[in-house]
């Protein structure tokens, strides 16, 4: 594969996946499920369903999980309903 890459051609994603910026993570802000319920309003246990289903990124540490906040802003705008 990366002989083809080096020929100019590319695979499905391989590009958009290779300019993506990486975030620095010590800039990153990890928040705890607790955390993520009390700021959207609903249960620990609402949260837990919305990791396990991977509609919201999280991290694993040992038995806990943290929430990048910027996957908690992006679920948020994706999640915008427009009525009208």
């Amino acid at each position: 594969m990366a002989e083809r890459l080096s020929q100019g051609q590319s695979t499905e994603g391989a590009g958009a996946q290779m300019n993506d910026p990486v975030t620095p993570l010590g800039t990153v802000r990890f928040l705890k499920v607790a955390e993520v319920a009390a700021a959207l309003r609903v249960s620990r246990m609402s949260v837990y369903r919305l990791i396990h289903a991977g509609d919201l990124e999280a991290v694993r540490f040992g038995r806990n999980f943290r929430v990048p906040e910027h996957a908690v802003n992006a679920y948020l705008r994706e999640s915008f309903y427009h009525a009208g």
